[in-house]
């Protein structure tokens, strides 16, 4: 069969077209796809949820392909293994409470599980700013991040999403729009962004879990982000927390979702 490049490119072209047109009215918008983004755009896609994660890279997976300075074996402690197995990644034990990962398997692994329960990744797709209302965030502004390196002046696009997910990391970007730009303050001690303290990898694993919760109507944090916002430590390459707040942060959108009044 011969080939034709004006077929080929009008695939693509339809294709994306098809698949951005799917998602300008979501349950659930994540921002980032990390460990914690990966988890938790499978666990709503899987409970039935109108899910997208958007990343600004053109690589999925966060910190998690690097493992430890290059190394590229992650650590996972005992009480999050769990959570790598129901998605197929293969573990194995170090020493007691401790186990390891390949970096590689257990990135593409979630990317791919994410993607085939439903949640589509938008890669290469910046978040430059929010859509609010009274209510809250209902809603991301989206630009490509080849126009935020090159300094371009291209108006976004927007999409509307019942919840919003930061799930950025270290950055916290969207806590920081909506600290910085919408009127209110954030369900912080000091209502503003606390900013994430040095390593401290025990408090680092306990907070990512406590501190992923609701930081402003509409607007929920997980992983690194989580702890960006409410001040809490890093925690260097040990994953656990990070998945157990994707999947934390799935079950209360999820309930979110079930008993707010908000139309999409």
């Amino acid at each position: 069969m011969a080939l034709d490049e004006r077929v080929i490119t009008k695939a693509i072209v339809d294709r994306y077209y098809e698949k951005i047109c799917g998602i300008l009215d979501l349950d659930a918008a994540i921002v980032g796809a990390g460990p914690a983004g990966l988890v938790a755009g499978y666990c709503l896609a899987t409970a039935g949820k109108k899910v997208a994660v958007f990343e600004r890279k053109l690589s999925v997976g966060g910190g998690m392909w690097g493992g430890g300075m290059l190394f590229n074996e992650i650590v996972v402690q005992e009480e999050a293994c769990h959570v790598l197995e129901e998605l197929g990644v293969r573990t194995r034990l170090y020493r007691e409470g401790y186990y390891t990962a390949d970096a590689v398997e257990a990135a593409s692994t979630l990317a791919s599980r994410c993607v085939k329960a439903g949640a589509p990744v938008f890669n290469a797709v910046s978040v430059e700013d929010v859509v609010m209302r009274p209510e809250g965030i209902v809603g991301l502004v989206l630009n490509w991040t080849a126009v935020d390196m090159a300094g371009l002046h291209v108006d976004p696009l927007a999409i509307r999403a019942r919840a919003v997910i930061d799930a950025t990391g270290h950055d916290a970007e969207v806590v920081k729009v909506v600290h910085k730009k919408v009127p209110g303050t954030l369900k912080t001690p000091s209502g503003t962004l606390e900013g994430e303290k040095s390593m401290w990898s025990e408090e680092a694993e306990r907070l990512t879990l406590e501190n992923t919760r609701e930081v402003f109507p509409g607007l929920f944090v997980a992983g690194m982000a989580a702890n960006a916002t409410f001040g809490g430590p890093r925690m260097g390459p040990i994953f656990g927390g990070m998945l157990l707040s994707g999947k934390k942060v799935a079950e209360l959108v999820f309930t979110f979702l079930e008993t707010s009044a908000v139309p999409r």
